[in-house]
C-alpha cells in the first residue's frame, strides 16, 4: 500500500483509509475477517466516530482486532466527535468527554487523529483550543483535524488552536465533485461554476491539509452508489472500459480516480465487503492517465467550459 504524509505531520498513512461506520452490521467472525484483510492489504488506518452505531462500532472494532499494546502500535486510529442528538457540540466539556469515551471503547490510551465532526454554529474556538491542549498534553490525542469545514471555519479555529489541523474529511466522489468543478469552471455562468465551499480544495493544498473524501461511491447525499447504476450509463461504460484495460474492477477505478488528483487525498472507504475492500486497496497501484481521468469526469456529466 502506497503511503502519504497526513497533512504537515510526520505521520505516514496508507492512501486508503478504512471507514468503520458500518462494522456493526457484521457478525463477530465477519468483523475479524474484515479487519484482518485490511491489515493484510496494508490498510492499517481505521476511521471511526463516536456516533457510529451509538459507539458500538468502536467497541466491535476493538474486539475484532483483538486490541492489545502490540496490535495498537501497528495500526493508526482516527475518530471524530461533535455530533449529538439534535445538535452539534464543540464545547471543551463535550470534546474531552467524547475522547474519554472513544478511548474506552477502542481499548486504547490514545488516538492518532481526532477530527471535529460537522461544524458547530455555536463553536467557541478558545474552548476548542483549551480542549486540544489538554488532550495533547495528556497524550490522549497526537494529531487534530476537522470534517466538513470550509476555509474560513478552519482559519477561525487556527487563530486559537496552536496544533496544525492535518486533515479535513469532505464528501467527494466522481458524481459529487463540485469542489473540483468550480475550479474548472471559473468565470463561467453555469451551475458548475458555483463555489459552494470557499475553494476548500485549493485551501487544503495551500495549507498542507489532507482531504479525506467520504462516500467515494455515493451520488447525492446517501442516495445510492453510481457504480452499476442505470442512472449513470455513460459513466459506468467509461469506468468499465478503463477497468478492463487495467484488469481490475470498477471499484478500483473509482478510487484510483480520486487518488490521481495531485492533492494527495486519502479516500475513506465504507464497504464491509472483503472483496470490495481488496479492490479499493488495489487502487494504490493504479495511476490513471490525464486522458482517462478527464474521460471519467466528463462521463459523470461534469462539463468542461
Amino acid at each position: 500500500m502506497r503511503t502519504i504524509k497526513l497533512g504537515n505531520s510526520n505521520l505516514e498513512v496508507p492512501v486508503v483509509a478504512v471507514g468503520c461506520m458500518r462494522i456493526n452490521s457484521l457478525e463477530k467472525k465477519e468483523a475479524e475477517q474484515f479487519v484482518q484483510t485490511a491489515l493484510e492489504q496494508g490498510a492499517n488506518f481505521f476511521d471511526h466516530a463516536d456516533i457510529y452505531g451509538g459507539g458500538t462500532c468502536e467497541e466491535i472494532f476493538a474486539d475484532a482486532i483483538h486490541m492489545s499494546p502490540s496490535v495498537r502500535e501497528n495500526i493508526i486510529l482516527q475518530s471524530k466527535c461533535g455530533i449529538r442528538k439534535g445538535m452539534f457540540d464543540f464545547s471543551k466539556e463535550h470534546i474531552l468527554h467524547s475522547v474519554d469515551g472513544i478511548l474506552s471503547r477502542l481499548k486504547t490510551d490514545y488516538l492518532d487523529t481526532l477530527l471535529l465532526h460537522r461544524p458547530d454554529a455555536l463553536v467557541e474556538p478558545e474552548e476548542v483550543a483549551e480542549a486540544f491542549d489538554m488532550l495533547e498534553q495528556s497524550g490522549k490525542v497526537r494529531h487534530f483535524g476537522v470534517s466538513n469545514q470550509n476555509p474560513m471555519q478552519i482559519q477561525l479555529l487556527q487563530k486559537y488552536v496552536k496544533q496544525p489541523l492535518v486533515a479535513n474529511q469532505l464528501q467527494l466522489s466522481i458524481t459529487n465533485a463540485n469542489m473540483i468543478s468550480n475550479g474548472v469552471n471559473v468565470n463561467m455562468e453555469n451551475n458548475s461554476a458555483i463555489n459552494r465551499d470557499g475553494s476548500i480544495l485549493d485551501f487544503c493544498r495551500l495549507h498542507d491539509i489532507t482531504i479525506q473524501p467520504w462516500s467515494p461511491f455515493q451520488y447525492g447525499f446517501f442516495e445510492g452508489v453510481f457504480l452499476g447504476n442505470e442512472k449513470f450509463p455513460e459513466l459506468n461504460q467509461q469506468i468499465d472500459e478503463i477497468a478492463e484495460k487495467y484488469q481490475v474492477s470498477n471499484t478500483t477505478i473509482a478510487i484510483a480516480w480520486l487518488l490521481r488528483h495531485p492533492a494527495n487525498m486519502q479516500p475513506v472507504i465504507g464497504t464491509m465487503n472483503v472483496d470490495r475492500l481488496i479492490d479499493c486497496c488495489k487502487a494504490s497501484d493504479i495511476q490513471l492517465t490525464r486522458e482517462e481521468w478527464y474521460s471519467i469526469y466528463r462521463a459523470a456529466g461534469n462539463i468542461l467550459p
